[in-house]
């Protein structure tokens, strides 16, 4: 097991020490570990499989089935690009296209400086919107493939005012 720093442990334990009485802890734990770090590695799962007395191939298996959890850090700025049947008509996956051009990285992925990180989502309940996108839970309405640049930029913007 890879060694996590002292001061992880301990925020791991706390957490876990906050769900360990629910009848099934485990998606609360690995949610509130989620939320906390914004992704779960392999040695907190291996930490985790010491504390609750759980196979690490069993928490592994949870944490790969549920799409909101990720093994990897994630960008500062997370752009959805919902992918589901009305957006996907609108052209939604030409937008997607663009995004994957113009940031060098396919969905899933995530930019060398960690500033983008680039997600397909099935549908993000924003039908009479289509195409939509969200960034940070910022949704972007009707989103043309001519505005991708523009939407990057204020973001790299942001960095720059030192946001």
């Amino acid at each position: 097991m890879a060694k996590l720093q002292g001061h992880a442990q301990e925020l791991i334990k706390e957490i876990v020490n906050r769900y360990k009485d629910e009848p099934t802890p485990l998606m609360m734990i690995l949610e509130a570990i989620q939320n906390e770090y914004g992704y779960i590695p392999l040695e907190v799962q291996e930490l985790l499989s010491e504390l609750l007395n759980i196979p690490v191939s069993e928490i592994y298996g949870v944490v790969t089935f549920y799409s909101f959890f990720s093994l990897t850090p994630k960008g500062k700025y997370v752009i959805g690009v919902c992918l589901g049947t009305a957006c996907y008509v609108k052209g939604s996956q030409r937008v997607m296209d663009k995004f994957s051009e113009l940031l060098n990285i396919k969905p899933g992925q995530t930019t060398k400086d960690g500033l983008f990180t680039l997600d397909a989502l099935r549908c993000i309940g924003a039908c009479g919107i289509a195409p939509a996108i969200s960034i940070n839970g910022k949704v972007y309405p009707k989103v043309e493939e001519s505005k991708v640049a523009s939407i990057i930029q204020e973001y790299r913007d942001l960095e720059t005012k030192g946001a």
